[in-house]
């Protein structure tokens, strides 16, 4: 279909541009590239002081896996997963990350490298879901997964890294919800308990969860709505399903997280909806978010999940996954300040093709040498590049034309105080200059 106008492209809708600087998509604030990059640091700083190594997996995932992975009853497989088929493959965008990582671990016999894998992703995921508040078709998510430990100090580690990631990012005042799911032998019993429950109740529910009754039942102890939560309130505790061995195990925990001094709220309802899932579930949650949706983070152990996937046997497993979209919503209701692009240490102001060539070298060599140095491009004015240099805050700047070539020396002027000094046009000498003229900077303000 041709057209003798050609219309302007836009990022499809629940997706968006992270842009140098500061923007909004569906009057939603979009960090900058340099805050993306800043919050990315800080999280992987965390994660090497654990002794967490990175993994990346590909965006594309076979079909079967997420749904084998994920579970084929859930919203994500049977609504929101973008799949495709080429030839007779069956591709999926993956839409987390957990399943993915397990797949490479046993993929690879990660175990045969180490005992306990501890690992951690940053990257895209997908979901066909309706865009809202935070809520995107594409949307990023970083998480941890421990592979290899079925020991209670493996679920303790991972909850305190979470904690320790959020404080480390200056969300300190976040609420730990923590339950225990006991073990593989607890879950039919208390769904079956469940539904004999809430089958009176029915006609009280939600469409949703009315579905999830005849689907699966754990998940409407997720619901948000004030009816049902009073429903349940009278309902079967899945607590009294758990056997005494999973009890102690949670005992543990609790003084295991208690020790360090992490606090945290028993919650009952707090169930990992599916069937692989074991022992601890927990969430973390921010009363800076939107109250229906004030989750960071949420996890728990899911030693079940190899043998979903095509393991023979069990792996032991615990870990986390949050929203980088929620974190950032967080960090700007509380007006966390975040890393913006570096300012040029350095602008060269050239006047005539000489400098321009002089400028060329002289830059490279600085820029090599560890010098954020900016130059101009255009062609344009002195008084333009000035305009320019004072715009992207430079904080020194030199004026370099023909005379200034011949004589070999500038003036550098530091722009924080109006202050000159003059100086020798090479490379080592601007680097000095520069150097001495920059802001003393406290170390610890940058960690």
């Amino acid at each position: 279909m041709s057209s003798s106008r050609t219309e302007l492209f836009r990022s499809i809708k629940g997706t968006f541009d992270i842009l140098p600087e500061p923007s909004s998509s569906d009057d939603t604030l979009i960090a900058g590239s340099a805050a993306w990059r800043f919050v990315e640091r800080k999280i992987a700083d965390v994660m090497d002081r654990y002794g967490v190594r990175e993994i990346r997996t590909p965006i594309l995932e076979p079909t079967a896996l997420i749904a084998r992975g994920v579970g084929e009853s859930t919203d994500i497989v049977t609504k929101e997963m973008f799949a495709f088929e080429r030839g007779d493959t069956q591709y999926v965008l993956r839409p987390e990350v957990t399943a993915p990582v397990m797949r490479a671990y046993l993929q690879h016999h990660l175990d045969q490298q180490r005992s306990v894998q501890k690992l951690f992703y940053i990257g895209p995921c997908f979901r066909a879901e309706r865009p809202q508040k935070g809520r995107y078709r594409q949307f990023h998510q970083f998480g941890v997964e421990y592979i290899g430990s079925s020991g209670v100090v493996a679920d303790a580690e991972v909850i305190v890294l979470m904690i320790d990631i959020y404080r480390a990012l200056g969300l300190s005042d976040c609420r730990l919800r923590l339950n225990t799911l006991g073990d593989e032998s607890a879950r039919p019993a208390f769904k079956d308990a469940l539904v004999d429950f809430l089958r009176p109740h029915a006609s009280k529910l939600s469409e949703i969860s009315v579905r999830r009754l005849a689907e699966n039942p754990l998940r409407i102890l997720d619901t948000k709505s004030a009816e049902e939560r009073a429903i349940l309130d009278e309902g079967p505790r899945l607590i009294d399903f758990v056997p005494v061995e999973s009890r102690e195990r949670f005992d543990r925990l609790k003084d295991l997280l208690g020790g360090q001094g992490i606090m945290f709220v028993e919650d009952p309802f707090l169930v990992r909806g599916l069937d692989y899932y074991t022992e601890t579930a927990f969430e973390l949650e921010s009363d800076l978010l939107d109250g229906a949706q004030n989750a960071l983070a949420g996890g728990g152990r899911y030693d079940l999940l190899a043998r979903e996937i095509g393991a023979k046997t069990a792996v032991p497993a615990v870990g986390f996954a949050a929203g980088m979209e929620r974190l950032f919503l967080a960090l700007h209701a509380a007006s966390s300040a975040l890393q913006s692009d570096a300012a040029p240490e350095l602008y060269i102001v050239v006047l005539g093709e000489k400098a321009q060539e002089w400028a060329s070298v002289t830059s490279r060599a600085l820029r090599q040498a560890g010098v954020r140095v900016e130059v101009d491009i255009s062609g344009r004015s002195a008084k333009a590049q000035m305009r320019e240099a004072n715009r992207l805050g430079a904080l020194s700047v030199v004026v370099v034309g023909d005379d200034e070539l011949q004589s070999g020396v500038a003036r550098l002027r530091d722009m924080a105080n109006a202050g000159e000094i003059e100086i020798r046009l090479d490379a080592e000498a601007l680097k000095s200059g520069v150097a001495s003229s920059l802001p003393v900077v406290d170390p610890e303000a940058t960690r």
